[in-house]
């Protein structure tokens, strides 16, 4: 009998930028409808999601801006469109509270990661609201000043 092969785990790609520029609110996982040639590509890592986000219409959530690469070796009989609209698949509930939160009270809904759950491809989207320009230094402050206390606390010990 023969051996199946392990499945692939971990990020294959985050959107340090949308954690940047949002405070984050609610979390969820979605599915990607996905062709061949992507599935492929994610494999080798070949994704960019630095200005990508959700779009709710219809009563459907499509993932926009997400750029996969597609990988020399992929198919030639398939045209590639490498910023394509992604399909994401999310229950009616949570398609209900991102529509709501997203037209009441104003959040904007980004994708934060992609990674590997078992041998399918989740995207980790959110709900965030935008930083101001002074918030974003005070949290680059606060990451400063935790960084000076570590290495404090790690350099403590030395000196003795």
């Amino acid at each position: 009998m023969a051996k199946q092969k392990k499945h692939p785990t971990g990020t294959i790609a985050q959107n340090k930028k949308a954690r940047h520029d949002y405070f984050i609110e609610h979390k969820f996982e979605a599915g990607l409808v996905l062709a061949g040639w992507e599935v492929k590509s994610l494999r080798a890592s070949k994704l960019q999601l630095v200005d990508s986000y959700v779009l709710l219409k219809d009563g459907e959530a499509w993932l926009l801006g997400s750029h996969i690469t597609p990988l020399t070796t992929a198919s030639t009989h398939v045209i590639a469109d490498p910023v394509r609209s992604r399909k994401l698949l999310l229950n009616r509930r949570e398609l209900d509270k991102l529509s709501a939160a997203v037209q009441q009270k104003g959040y904007a809904c980004v994708c934060l990661s992609w990674y590997w759950s078992k041998h399918m491809v989740k995207c980790e989207i959110a709900l965030g609201k935008g930083k101001k320009e002074y918030d974003k230094r005070d949290t680059e402050r606060e990451r400063d000043a935790g960084r000076e206390l570590q290495r404090a606390v790690r350099n403590k010990g030395k000196e003795e």
